[in-house]
């Protein structure tokens, strides 16, 4: 993992989310691009220089959110990008090689019903970037114990668990895998991804209508210190993917959420 993303909001929990990807950042020896889509008249998904912009209150904000975080030993390097948010992300991307993007859960409005805001839902929904959400307010501390919520031990996306795999080694972190069986449960998801096994210290199942309701029903029981999630079709995410409307009131994580993606 050499590079991490934190596009930067409106919101004042930017400060706090870019501190965390800081702090994450320094165990796994990885540089922070913070980040911020524009306007511009510019060629469309082009990175452009900040010092020629430098006027413009977007990019004053970033730098008054830069200057109130502790940087520790960790590259921190400001990109900008012409285009909306998915797009510019996939330019970036393209240019620096985008390992991890990390954000707040509502980035522009803290006062948004949903879980996930418009921006945060749409990086999970459109890009193939793992994406780690931060709570709001949630300060760093070692990632020791991890929920991992499948459906089926079958992961077909290449790469997909490369993020986990270094998580799980980076900080020591103990990996416990929660299997979900819902009604349209098949026998092949049993058969589980040989590098998925490999970093699972221990297992469990349950049977419930969703994942959706498998994971709340074990967050508590587990009390893990992130928990990890893959999109899929018939994931976690379901309903986020027809449109966002996992409500907070249903599901606000008070844990860092990974966000892998287990399918081609």
């Amino acid at each position: 993992m050499k590079n991490i993303l934190v596009p930067i909001g409106s919101s004042e929990n930017s400060v706090n989310t870019l501190q965390y990807a800081i702090d994450f950042a320094e165990v796994v020896n990885a540089n922070v691009f913070v980040f911020r889509a524009f306007s511009l008249a510019a060629r469309a998904g082009a990175i452009i220089n900040v010092d020629e912009i430098v006027a413009r209150e977007q990019v004053r904000h970033i730098n008054e959110v830069v200057a109130r975080i502790d940087r520790k030993n960790v590259i921190v390097k400001i990109v900008s990008a012409h285009g909306n948010v998915v797009d510019s992300i996939e330019s970036v991307d393209k240019e620096l090689g985008v390992d991890l993007i990390i954000a707040g859960p509502r980035p522009n409005d803290l006062q948004e019903v949903n879980f996930l805001g418009r921006t945060s839902g749409s990086i999970i929904k459109q890009t193939d970037i793992p994406v780690l959400i931060i709570p709001e307010g949630f300060t760093f501390k070692p990632l020791k114990k991890i929920l991992t919520a499948i459906k089926s031990g079958v992961i077909s996306k290449k790469n997909a668990l490369d993020p986990l795999e270094e998580i799980v080694k980076m900080f020591e972190a103990k990996m416990h895998l929660l299997q979900v069986k819902t009604q349209n449960f098949l026998p092949e998801d049993l058969e589980f991804y040989s590098e998925l096994a490999a970093i699972t210290s221990s297992y469990n199942s349950s049977e419930n209508a969703t994942l959706f309701q498998g994971v709340l029903e074990h967050l508590n029981k587990q009390n893990p210190d992130l928990l990890c999630v893959f999109r899929r079709k018939r994931g976690f995410f379901k309903k986020l993917l027809e449109q966002n409307i996992i409500k907070k009131e249903e599901f606000e994580s008070r844990i860092p959420l990974l966000v892998l993606k287990g399918a081609e």
